[in-house]
């Protein structure tokens, strides 16, 4: 590796070219035109999860109509889309809007560091090419966005299993896909029960490259719901209203069918696993036991609920090529897995899907003024500002609604604290949480991706402007308005220590 170094400034960073960041990129470059704005990306490529997953059948949990952008209409006739298309969506983005001028590939940050005596940050990049050259740069700016995501894209959440190293077959993680694996003709056990999991399943059946058997083993179920893969209303609004407008229609009836049938199943979980048990058992063969492999020992909306397209997964146990248990792991053996109830388990490919590691910013760690910022000590001014880190903010979005949904009113946050810097001749603004405030945690599902991380994420406050919601209708609301609060401090860069100027006493 050349360790050459070489430097670069800008007025905004955003960090990541998935489908938070191009989102980002496209509103604060709408915002300001005059600002020299820079979106990095580490990969090679745009797309974050759609670029980085291959394994079979990968696809949105999700309508697209509301994953995608509000200013870009999602034109495929399906609504729950395969990954190369919504990958193929957001390389449109960039090209379509500009994006491509502002976008820097291969540059991935390492460290941050912020200085108040330049209000400035001082990203530590490195720029690495397709042959695996790598060189360092910094690039200094007023402020950071970051759009990484929550989770960790080199690894994967992958539990012991005693015996593993016995097993003759391949063991596979689907955040590592080889590249055109050929599992034809093969018996094929997958580990998990969540989204990942009820996507391969019917994914490794299909074509002719598929599986003889798949079974999917859980050790606890989960709620799996059959939504139509082609949103036929989406079709004729289009053709009624025209693109733009049926898009908008659209994603509104989406917005509140989806937020309705959540604070159904949310407010009335009996009558909710009622609901789901029902639908189940009707996709489901004559005399299957649902209530063992589909009665989750939680509520509905505790955990995410699975979707599958056109009951594809369902159909798949219909006809045989796959089944369902619920059991628990005694050990790996040379044949496949034999399981604490006694029974055996015969494989040739063993899938692990058993989760992500949740990461915040990507890896980096950031100082400000020398000292590391830990970001489980942090509470989230509106789900975004960092109490006590300057001039950043990230991106997080909704578990009860569509992540995306969330870009919007995040940018607008960001647009208007910087317009009050400019306004005000202020160089750096933090948030700072009145003391004695009391916290909770971020995110409200039982998921263990998200509770192993527990120690790990940021907190919010109980109230506005501290506080986030995980459905958009909720959260939407806290955004009306002026964002601008006192408890966010702005100050101007100066010799002597910065005087920290409230809003109220700036006003």
């Amino acid at each position: 590796m050349e360790n050459t170094s070489t430097a670069e400034s800008a007025d905004i960073v955003v960090i990541g070219a998935g489908l938070s960041g191009i989102g980002a990129a496209k509103y604060l470059t709408d915002d300001f035109p005059g600002k020299k704005i820079l979106l990095l990306e580490g990969r090679h490529a745009v797309g974050g999860t759609w670029d980085l997953f291959t394994y079979p059948g990968i696809r949105s949990d999700d309508s697209v109509h509301t994953y995608g952008y509000k200013f870009k209409p999602w034109l495929h006739k399906e609504a729950i889309a395969d990954g190369a298309y919504i990958r193929d969506y957001m390389v449109e983005t960039v090209t379509e809007f500009g994006l491509d001028k502002i976008l820097r590939l291969g540059h991935r940050v390492t460290a941050a560091d912020w200085s108040s005596e330049t209000a400035q940050w001082t990203l530590h990049v490195t720029v690495s090419d397709e042959e695996g050259n790598e060189t360092r740069k910094t690039i200094r700016t007023g402020f950071v966005f970051s759009g990484t995501g929550y989770y960790n894209h080199d690894e994967g959440y992958e539990p012991h299993f005693e015996g593993r190293e016995d097993f003759r077959g391949d063991i596979l993680h689907p955040q590592h896909w080889p590249e055109d694996y050929d599992h034809s003709g093969k018996r094929v056990v997958i580990i998990g029960s969540g989204a990942t999991a009820v996507t391969m399943l019917p994914a490794m059946l299909t074509g002719e490259g598929a599986a003889e058997h798949v079974t999917m083993l859980q050790r606890t179920p989960s709620y799996v719901a059959s939504m139509p893969r082609v949103d036929t209303i989406a079709q004729l609004l289009m053709k009624v209203l025209g693109v733009r407008l049926g898009y908008a229609a659209t994603r509104f009836k989406n917005i509140w069918r989806d937020h309705f049938i959540v604070t159904v199943l949310v407010r009335f979980p009996s009558l909710g696993r009622r609901l789901l048990r029902s639908m189940t058992a009707k996709e489901l063969p004559p005399g299957f036991d649902v209530d063992t492999h589909f009665a989750p020992p939680y509520s509905p909306w505790d955990q995410r609920l699975c979707a599958t397209p056109d009951g594809d997964f369902f159909q798949a146990i219909r006809e045989h090529d796959a089944d369902v248990v619920t059991d628990q792991i005694e050990r790996f053996t040379p044949d496949g897995i034999l399981l604490k109830s006694g029974r055996m388990l015969e494989a040739d490919v063993i899938v692990t899907a058993t989760g992500l590691v949740m990461q915040m910013l990507g890896g980096i760690k950031p100082t400000v003024d020398g000292s590391p910022v830990d970001v489980a000590d942090t509470v989230l001014y509106h789900g975004a500002l960092m109490s006590g880190v300057p001039n950043w903010a990230m991106m997080l979005g909704f578990t009860k609604a569509t992540w995306t949904l969330r870009i919007r009113n995040v940018t607008r946050l960001v647009a208007d604290v910087i317009r009050e810097m400019d306004r005000k001749g202020y160089d750096t603004v933090v948030p700072e949480a009145p003391e004695g405030m009391p916290t909770q945690s971020l995110f409200d599902l039982s998921a263990g991706y998200m509770q192993r991380a527990q120690a790990q994420l940021p907190r919010q406050g109980a109230g506005k402007p501290w506080r986030m919601h995980t459905t958009y209708v909720r959260d939407n609301r806290l955004f009306r308005g002026r964002l601008i609060h006192p408890d966010l401090r702005f100050s101007k860069r100066a010799v002597e220590a910065p005087h920290l100027v409230s809003v109220e006493a700036a006003s």
